[in-house]
């Protein structure tokens, strides 16, 4: 009776053991965008390794997922599969969406359709990422998923730069895996164009090669449309002299003559090429935005002659099979209801009654809005606005399609800000969800030209609020993105440097200089008078101390948070498991920081110096930030230079550069470090 009881109570043990051994959910797994449904239930006993052979009932092609599955066999028995996968366009879930389950030893999945199984793919690919990283089983699991938004696109700002062709590779492969299917490159004088050669500048790239990377995207379910700026922004064209003639102003490079027939020539030859470069997008964007033309003094408002243009050239697109974009703000601002969409504080009463006093202005042309267009409403700074919803409002209301536009980089210096602007993203895609909106586009603009590497955080943000919609918080989603682009070991908040760095770039940016901004100083006659600060008086010891009391108070600060910055970054690069790059690149971003810093101490002490002993040591000080200077620089180029290129062609022609974009002031890499130049030539001249 005891063996038979001992018996039962050793089953009965085993059996539990084996209960909460299922149960046990090993490892820690953060997934961007985090799916709709996604439930944890326990421990598979698939491994990392163990995942060689797929089984599909239905034809799938696997040649293109994720890395880790690189090796993946086809096998017609589903009993040695590992992977069981189908399309199943019944599945009752919205375009792109799939099913993806778990079990003990199989991993099942169905996909709404191609870009379905393709993302379910991508959502293995971090499971099995984090699993093999943590060295644990991959996990029991139930996901069901799909979009909350279906045009999900980046904004490829090339203008100012390129990057050596293979990063774009690299790009799309990333983009893909955070489930982004679009982008929207605008390409000013980047791509050589056949028809009007004159354009395109000597380091463009060819069709062929935008055509091969449109490939490359397209086998990763993003589709590549071309922005071709028009109407206005039009320098990288009217700066040459062949295209002079077709100025609105004969002094301005800025905007072509809407009357003129020569315009549409020269435009719709530029966005032929374009549409043969980009063959699977289904957008034109035409730009449109921040230009008053006056058609050579015509007697025309410039509302009707935006909107003459603008409807030659959506007529233009949808002959070409592609519908157009147009950036909506100039309608609006000529229509004075434009300052409500930015204005917060306004009560939904006021807003209503600014477009109760001024909507006429637009109904007067409204027959003159085309209806094929799509009205991007590109709100930077506060897309909650009442009057920004009021804005598409008005457009849908008149038939009109829209689709939003948030920013990741607006005119930022060296990096992005405002944490990575995740509110703001975050604001315009829950309002595109709410209001049912096709899609959402999140510009990056290249005025001032941060690495794009520190654009990753916000295209992360991105991409799980344009997917996922809001399910985790601001910090568990900085939290992925660590854990994702670098290590699993490195999601906590100790390794979160970022937001700090954000806050140390917005003050070096102005700490060498008096009130000038430092994309505005070329324009300058004497920029090193007008905009260097100044330096200590030799003869008035002590002045320049309480000038800059607040200057040098945080110059301490910034140069204390700067090693603990820099101490965070070479521990992560230490323990990083992948993407190490992104991390040198926040390296180079915090020297440069901290240099400026330095340099301003090196000046508080030469300004106390008491005696000769401590002025020579606080003058070799001094001398020696140009040495430092020139190594910082160096280094910072030897970074960047591993995927950017980093220097026009010696034939470049710069343009008139209206909206002084910083990256748009010099030929070579010396725009980005035109201050600290100007600040060191000032010493050696007057100390």
């Amino acid at each position: 009776m005891k063996i038979i009881q001992t018996l039962l109570l050793s089953v009965i043990i085993i059996f539990l053991f084996s209960c909460q051994s299922t149960n046990d959910i090993s490892g820690d797994f953060k997934l961007i965008p985090l799916p709709q449904k996604f439930e944890i239930t326990g421990s598979s006993s698939l491994e990392y390794g163990d995942i060689l052979n797929y089984y599909s009932p239905t034809s799938v092609d696997l040649t293109v997922q994720v890395v880790l599955l690189r090796n993946i066999q086809s096998t017609d028995k589903q009993s040695d599969a590992q992977i069981i996968c189908l399309i199943d366009s019944s599945l009752d879930l919205k375009s792109e969406g799939y099913t993806l389950e778990i079990s003990k030893k199989q991993i099942n999945i169905i996909g709404k359709d191609e870009a379905g199984l393709f993302y379910a793919f991508q959502t293995l690919g971090q499971l099995m990422e984090d699993a093999q990283e943590q060295d644990v089983p991959i996990p029991l699991c139930s996901i069901e998923d799909y979009p909350l938004l279906s045009y999900r696109a980046i904004h490829l700002d090339v203008k100012h730069h390129l990057e050596k062709t293979e990063y774009y590779y690299r790009l799309m492969d990333k983009l893909a895996s955070y489930k982004v299917n679009a982008i929207i490159v605008e390409m000013e004088d980047k791509l050589k164009y056949e028809r009007q050669p004159l354009v395109g500048s000597e380091d463009a790239l060819s069709k062929d090669e935008w055509i091969n990377l449109s490939n490359y995207a397209k086998e990763r379910n993003i589709e590549i449309s071309p922005l071709i700026q028009g109407l206005g922004h039009a320098s990288f064209i009217l700066k040459h002299e062949q295209y002079k003639d077709l100025r609105d102003d004969p002094t301005n490079d800025w905007a072509f003559n809407p009357l003129d027939p020569k315009t549409y020539e020269v435009q719709f030859d530029l966005y032929l090429d374009a549409l043969e470069a980009t063959p699977y997008g289904r957008y034109l964007h035409i730009g449109g935005d921040e230009v008053h033309t006056t058609g050579r003094e015509s007697g025309i408002s410039p509302l009707e002659l935006q909107l003459k243009w603008l409807n030659k050239v959506s007529i233009f697109a949808e002959e070409h099979g592609r519908i157009p974009i147009f950036w909506d703000d100039m309608p609006l601002k000529q229509a004075d209801v434009y300052r409500p969409m930015f204005n917060t504080e306004l009560s939904q009463e006021e807003v209503d009654k600014i477009w109760e006093e001024n909507e006429h202005k637009l109904l007067e042309f409204l027959d003159l809005f085309p209806k094929n267009c799509i009205y991007m409403r590109w709100n930077y700074r506060a897309p909650d606005a009442l009057g920004n919803a009021k804005a598409m409002e008005w457009f849908r209301n008149h038939g009109m399609q829209v689709m939003g536009a948030t920013a990741g980089q607006t005119r930022w210096k060296l990096m992005p800000q405002n944490e990575s602007n995740m509110d703001n993203i975050k604001s315009f895609a829950l309002s595109s969800i709410k209001n049912d909106l096709n899609g959402l586009l999140l510009t990056l603009w290249d005025d001032d030209s941060p690495h794009f590497e520190l654009y990753k955080r916000g295209i992360i943000a991105f991409a799980e609020y344009s997917w996922t919609g809001e399910k985790r918080t601001k910090e568990d989603i900085k939290s992925a993105y660590r854990q994702r682009e670098f290590s699993n070991s490195l999601a906590g908040t100790e390794y979160a440097f970022i937001d700090e760095l954000e806050k140390e770039v917005t003050i070096w940016n102005n700490a060498l200089l008096k009130a000038k901004r430092r994309n505005q100083l070329q324009k300058l006659k004497n920029p090193i008078e007008e905009a260097i600060i100044d330096l200590p008086d030799k003869n008035n010891k002590g002045e320049w101390n309480k000038i800059y009391a607040d200057r040098l108070d945080q110059a301490s600060i910034t140069i204390k948070n700067c090693e603990s910055i820099a101490a965070k970054i070479t521990t992560m690069k230490s323990m990083a498991a992948r993407n190490n790059y992104t991390l040198e690149v926040y390296e180079q971003v915090n020297e440069l920081v901290k240099f400026t810093s330095h340099a301003l101490m090196a000046l508080k002490a030469y300004d106390e110096a008491q005696n000769d002993q401590q002025e020579m040591e606080a003058r070799k000080t001094i001398n020696q930030l140009q040495d430092n200077f020139i190594v910082l620089r160096k280094q910072f180029e030897f970074i960047y230079g591993k995927t950017r290129i980093l220097t026009k062609p010696d034939n470049y022609i710069l343009d008139q550069d209206h909206h002084s974009h910083l990256a748009n002031q010099s030929i070579s890499f010396d725009w980005q470090f035109y201050v600290e130049m100007l600040f060191l030539e000032k010493i050696n001249t007057e100390l």
